[in-house]
Order: C-alpha cells, then sequence, then structure tokens
C-alpha cells in the first residue's frame, strides 16, 4: 500500500495503519511545511475512513435482534 493508494479502498485495519504511519511521519516533524500539510490532509482523510467504517460497524451491531440474527437490510 503506497501513500496514493486511494482511501476508500481501504479496509479499517488499512486505513488505522497508514493513519498510525501518518502521525508518526507528523511527529517526528522532519518535512518541509508542504509535505507537512499534505500529511495532515492525509491524516484528516483516514481518521474520516476509519470513523466511517465504524460507524457503519456499529449500526450493523444495532440491528442485531434479541436472538442474535442481522435483520433484513441494505447495506
Amino acid at each position: 500500500m503506497s501513500a496514493h493508494t486511494d482511501i476508500k479502498e481501504l479496509n479499517y485495519e488499512q486505513a488505522f495503519e497508514a493513519l498510525q504511519n501518518v502521525i508518526a511521519e507528523l511527529e517526528a516533524g522532519e518535512k518541509p511545511l508542504e509535505e507537512t500539510l499534505a500529511l495532515y490532509e492525509r491524516g484528516q482523510a483516514l481518521y474520516q475512513r476509519c470513523t466511517d467504517l465504524l460507524d457503519k460497524a456499529d449500526l450493523k451491531l444495532q440491528q442485531l435482534t434479541e436472538n442474535g440474527e442481522f435483520k433484513d437490510f441494505a447495506g
């Protein structure tokens, strides 16, 4: 997975790992300003992807019935 991988194609684990890598690079503080801003923007997009995937998973869990089966829904 490269830094140019489309974020919308990443699963949660991939997005979270990429976000951790971005954070580590930002914390190192060794990048020029323009690269730092680009990293920050990518980090924001990765964070949003993780949040969206977690929200979707939460919705699926909320749609469970008492007997542990999923209700019929389009997703």
